[in-house]
């Protein structure tokens, strides 16, 4: 078996990289199948299976390994299509779910609705048994209790149960009791405990992560059952990998216990594979930006690893599972343009989807779309979209921009679809913001890595507004995520509430829960097959000053832990402290505490060979395409600018925006404020003009050394 294959569904299209033993790669998309994801999967490794000339059975015999993101436990939250699920809880405290931390999410709105819980209220019911904080008994459990609630949720048709009780994370005994006996009464329902699942302090955000959990579980058995049994038809029997929210992979076996990890399965693969493309230019920080067919996502990764959070929402609603920090809004390719209330010209968040999809695409969507738009301005060749396969209708866009904006607004198709040009590029610039500056963090420190079928038409105005001076969009931008799978490993995070002051602690108990911690994860990567010099550890602290609400995750060297280095400790805390909130106490001596040990245990997993191209010169007039006329922002006009075939540019080429870059799955258009060069790693690294010094440890070293005595000179 000689091949891997990264697989990403998507809102729109459903994305493969294939990586050859060699070094090469294959990248191919096909349309997704929303009713059911895993027809969308076997319909492209029959594309696959057909570009090479092979059957679908050859083909799955070549297949060594397959890394799959999937949007099913996220697309069930979002449409609230989950299980129906129910709660079993400590007596008096079914209402915490919806109370949530008492805390209103808009203070100054006093119509601003409670988001639904997922489990009803008439699905959440209290049993007598109680723990305080330290584990002790002090009221027993009564498990006639639990078999009756079981006994009721039965009989009012729930699929999944969740079971989580008040201070089960200091002690899992009577939640393990418990879920004993729910099994014993509803032996097919999806179960899940949240001394298993999350056994930290927070009650509120432990029930939100266990009904979460239970919620999607169904779901996501259901469909990886499906996907293993569709892949056993046809003669796979390599490894099936399952992309997590965190940025690692887990088996299906693993995904199917713990569904609420894969809640940005198909996202998270991006820092990663941006991290790689950035090391071509000697760089450990990058931001990634994400343009599909429905979303954007924006994320940041410093330091060679994305940025981790232990704590965020989906849908409004609570998770406290450790995930990739990415921000989403609503624009993609599929955004619908449309004119609000006061006259202004608004792209999405709504989207036309995979089905009906853009005006242009001509299955029925009517209302114009930013692909529509960026046809109207001559970024896309009609005949050239998807390689040829998917043609597009012109004629249609420019009619659609034409009805809902230009008219109302009393201007010119072209002048309309700028505008919504200009819109959805404003949207996006605000979403990288978010996971920038909204940190204390500054845009302009960070190369971004676009990817997305659509972000690299877009990613100069971005950069432009931001004051980014260079961008890199990778050969397989179209197919990033997927790209990003093949580049993941084997990951599994735990977490234990472990309170203490660091001027009054037990460096022995410390210890102890990290050693417990690292044999339980050893374990679970013998489980994988992940053999013992491939595991690696890495341990975080959540900390606070005392008297402090929220705590700080930070990373903390495992040796520091084992040394008993305290100063070492307290100094990454504060300073991380300072990074985000603008000051910290250390002068003062405040005590700080620990509240959280985290611990992440990786296997490595074997990579794709790297590709190599031999330098080819800056040249790049042997792979003209010809000239289109084409809206070029800065100039506020159409011109005709030059086309390149972007499959056949090369090491070192280079091109002088404006100008566009085409290939079979994306474009980019270079604007008339950058000029674009191929760098070390095939990539199109894209920069200010005049800003050659920014893209350097990507280019030939003699290049280097000429520019850099230019410069002197």
């Amino acid at each position: 078996m000689t091949l891997k294959i990264g697989i990403d569904v998507g809102g729109t299209f459903t994305d493969f990289l294939v990586a050859r033993a060699d070094g090469g790669t294959a990248v191919f998309k096909t349309p997704s199948t929303p009713a059911d994801p895993s027809e969308g999967v076997i319909n492209g490794l029959g594309e696959i299976a057909e570009s090479q000339g092979l059957t679908l059975a050859e083909l799955a015999g070549e297949i060594e390994t397959i890394v799959h993101g999937t949007t099913v436990t996220t697309n069930a939250t979002l449409t609230r299509n989950g299980a129906v699920t129910g709660l079993i809880t400590t007596e008096g405290l079914r209402d915490a779910l919806e109370m949530r931390r008492g805390i209103r999410e808009k203070p100054y709105d006093n119509r601003y609705a409670n988001v639904k819980p997922l489990a009803p209220r008439h699905l959440r019911l209290g049993v007598p048994g109680r723990l305080d904080r330290q584990g002790r008994e002090i009221a027993p459990l009564e498990l006639e209790a639990v078999s009756r609630a079981a006994r009721e949720l039965s009989a009012r048709g729930t699929d999944a149960v969740a079971i989580c009780f008040m201070n089960a994370f200091a002690d899992p005994d009577h939640e393990r009791r418990a879920a004993e006996a729910v099994r014993a009464v509803m032996p097919d329902a999806y179960l899940t405990v949240s001394s298993d699942l999350l056994p930290s302090i927070r009650f509120y955000d432990r029930v939100s992560t266990t009904v979460l959990n239970s919620y999607v579980g169904p779901k996501l058995s259901a469909y990886l059952d499906s996907l293993t049994a569709k892949l056993g038809d046809i003669g796979f029997k390599g490894a099936l990998l399952i992309m997590q929210s965190n940025g690692g992979v887990v088996s299906p076996e693993a995904a199917r216990a713990r569904a609420a990890v894969t809640l940005l399965s198909g996202p998270a693969a991006g820092p990663g594979a941006g991290l790689v493309f950035a090391a071509a230019q000697g760089r450990e920080d990058c931001i990634t930006v994400d343009m599909g067919g429905t979303s954007f996502d924006a994320a940041l990764a410093r330091g060679g690893e994305p940025q981790v959070m232990t704590e965020g929402e989906i849908d409004r609603l609570r998770i406290a599972l450790p995930m990739l920090d990415i921000h989403t809004i609503g624009a993609g390719g599929g955004s619908i343009g449309w004119i609000d209330e006061g006259g202004l010209l608004r792209m999405g968040p709504q989207s036309a989807g995979a089905d009906p999809g853009p005006v242009c695409y001509g299955r029925g969507g009517a209302q114009p779309t930013c692909t529509d738009a960026d046809l109207a301005l001559g970024y896309l060749d009609p005949a050239f979209f998807a390689g040829g396969r998917i043609p597009l209708d012109a004629t249609a866009a420019r009619r659609a921009i034409e009805t809902v904006i230009a008219t109302p607004m009393g201007i010119a198709v072209e002048a309309a679809a700028a505008g919504m040009y200009r819109v959805i590029n404003n949207n996006m610039a605000q979403g990288v913001r978010e996971i920038t500056v909204r940190r204390g963090l500054d845009a302009r420190e960070f190369p971004m890595v676009v990817a997305g079928g659509a972000g690299a038409l877009h990613a100069c105005m971005i950069a432009l507004e931001l004051e980014i001076p260079m961008f890199l969009v990778p050969r397989e931008s179209s197919i990033f995520c997927a790209a990003g799978m093949l580049m993941s490993d084997l990951r599994h995070d735990y977490v234990r509430t472990h309170v203490a002051r660091f001027d009054d602690l037990d460096w022995d108990g410390l210890n102890g829960v990290y050693d417990a911690l690292i044999v339980e994860a050893r374990a679970a990567l013998s489980g994988d097959g992940v053999a013992d010099d491939r595991q690696q550890f890495s341990a975080r602290l959540d900390c606070r000053y005392a008297r402090q609400y929220h705590e700080v995750s930070f990373p903390v060297a495992l040796e520091a832990i084992r040394d008993r280095d305290g100063a070492e400790i307290a100094t990454a805390f504060h300073a991380e402290h300072n990074r985000l909130y603008g000051y910290s106490l250390e002068e003062q001596g405040t005590p700080v505490q620990i509240i959280n040990v985290r611990l992440q245990a990786l296997g490595a997993t074997e990579k794709p060979a790297a590709a190599s191209d031999a330098y080819a010169g800056p040249d790049a007039s042997a792979v003209l395409k010809g000239t289109r006329a084409v809206y070029v922002p800065e100039a506020d006009a159409f011109d005709d600018i030059p086309v390149y075939d972007g499959h056949a540019l090369r090491f070192g080429n280079r091109l002088a925006g404006p100008a566009l870059i085409e290939q079979r799955n994306t474009a980019i258009f270079v604007s008339g404020s950058f000029d674009c060069a191929i760098d070390r790693a095939g990539s199109f690294a894209v920069y200010l003009k005049g800003r050659e010094e920014v893209i350097e440890k990507g280019m030939p070293d003699d290049l280097i050394v000429e520019k850099t005595k230019e410069r002197r000179s």
